[in-house]
């Protein structure tokens, strides 16, 4: 994933920056990077936040970023800002979503325009870069990134500082946030609204699918229109969003409690009755969908498993799954006397791959628990996802799910997918038992995919549930 944001003010925008881009280090730890323009020149500063946190790394710099238009990203891939001379001047540019025709827009480039790239990330062409050369091949930043957005096959959602302030520009099918914000001095334009909030800007506006708006320090003037089709991505609320963020007028924290609060009716209808001793929920984003779950089923909270943050970053960003494991593991410390012959009932955001789950449930095991019973806060992931870096899966045949499958059906799985999908039906059922088996859980229930969208609460055709059900 990744997040971005941007200032345009009548003051120094650097402090402002600064803080506002470390507000998006929950999104992503690889490359953390900001650039200001002074009226004159643009500074930048990029640096690897693997093993230390954005804010002790660019602390530093800050003597030396002057100007008071600026943006800067968190990013786990590409190192951004991107910084281009061209026809139409020089612009900065930072990024967030996924370019899936990446290796033909090149060729295009390469062939017909004679682009050659510089930035690579991890052997691959910088998507950032890459969408910065399919601007320049118009006239006018403005067209450069209608232009962009039209022949990307994916998503993406941009910063562009030029012309003396910022192109603010959301993705197409609006999968990702775009917000700005206002104080006397100026605007900020933001991934996550919560940004902003301690930094004395108040919400303004949130920008539409499609919608490109340029941002000065007096005024935002819109450029291009929203789309009226929108596909906003469904897990931001469930997993990846802040508590504190708000998303088409969604608080994320509020959505978790109704998404447990469903959970908790869901097992109620069912005739599922749980003799547990706690209700917890995974720290950190399992923790208000547990929240919900007691409110509504009476069922007593506890917390048995505490997170420690200060030193550890998101488990599933690096590259090798023994060192995801790893950190997963090291990050939660339990309470001994919270789950020595207690029986335990656990609840998650989703479950991936299940070797983290898998994980939890052992050591909860070696700790004492007497039973450990699951419920996903969403559906059986069954698609890797096609528009955002939502994670490092390299096939999806490494989705637990999957996996299962294939060990039901062989190589016939795909043949009966629609059937694994439906939440009724004797494969799925069949599926969660086997998926309950090898994460050696007592139970496992995954929330039905309408009880997802009902707890978010917008209208169900603007969310994307590809992840789950593989639609569009």
């Amino acid at each position: 994933m990744g997040g971005i944001f941007g200032v345009c003010s009548k003051n120094e925008c650097v402090r402002d920056l600064f803080f506002g881009t470390d507000y998006h280090s929950h999104l992503g730890t690889s490359r953390g990077g900001m650039s200001v323009f002074d009226g004159r020149h643009f500074f930048r500063a990029i640096h690897n936040i693997e093993n230390s946190p954005f804010r002790t790394k660019f602390e530093s710099d800050i003597p030396n970023l002057k100007g008071y238009v600026g943006i800067g990203c968190i990013s786990d891939s590409n190192p951004q800002p991107i910084i281009l001379h061209s026809k139409m001047g020089t612009f900065a540019i930072v990024t967030v979503g996924r370019i899936n025709n990446k290796t033909q827009l090149s060729g295009q480039l390469i062939s017909e325009d004679n682009v050659y790239f510089l930035e690579l990330s991890g052997g691959q062409i910088n998507d950032t870069e890459l969408a910065a050369s399919l601007i320049c091949r118009k006239d006018s930043i403005p067209d450069g990134i209608t232009y962009a957005q039209s022949v990307i096959d994916g998503s993406m959602t941009m910063l562009v500082c030029s012309d003396g302030g910022l192109y603010a520009a959301r993705d197409k099918a609006g999968r990702t946030p775009l917000s700005i914000g206002v104080k006397e001095d100026g605007f900020c334009v933001s991934f996550e609204s919560f940004a902003y909030i301690n930094l004395g800007y108040k919400a303004f506006y949130e920008l539409g699918p499609g919608e490109v708006v340029f941002v000065t320090a007096d005024k935002v003037t819109q450029v291009i229109k929203p789309g009226t089709e929108m596909r906003m991505c469904s897990f931001l609320w469930t997993y990846y969003g802040y508590p504190t963020s708000d998303y088409e007028g969604v608080n994320v924290e509020e959505m978790r409690y109704r998404c447990g609060r469903n959970l908790a009716d869901q097992d109620k209808t069912a005739g599922i009755g749980n003799d547990v001793d706690y209700a917890a929920g995974v720290p950190d984003s399992g923790t208000a969908h547990a929240i919900g779950y007691t409110n509504r089923s009476g069922t007593p909270f506890a917390r048995p498993l505490i997170k420690y943050t200060p030193t550890w970053p998101r488990s599933f960003t690096p590259q090798e799954q023994s060192i995801r494991d790893l950190i997963a593991r090291m990050k939660l410390v339990p309470i001994n006397s919270l789950i020595k012959n207690k029986k335990l009932l656990l609840i998650d955001d989703s479950i991936v791959r299940g070797t983290q789950m898998r994980g939890v449930a052992d050591f909860l095991y070696t700790c004492g628990a007497k039973k450990l019973h699951m419920r996903s806060a969403c559906p059986p992931i069954l698609y890797g996802c096609k528009y955002l870096k939502f994670s490092r899966l390299t096939s999806e045949n490494e989705l637990v799910s999957r996996q299962v499958i294939n060990l039901i059906e062989g190589k016939c799985g795909e043949k009966h997918i629609e059937e694994y999908i439906d939440f009724e039906s004797k494969r799925y059922k069949n599926m969660v038992s086997n998926i309950c088996k090898y994460l050696n859980l007592t139970t496992l229930e995954y929330h039905s995919l309408d009880g997802l969208l009902d707890s978010i609460g917008i209208d169900k055709c603007k969310l994307c549930t590809y992840c789950w059900n593989g639609k569009e």
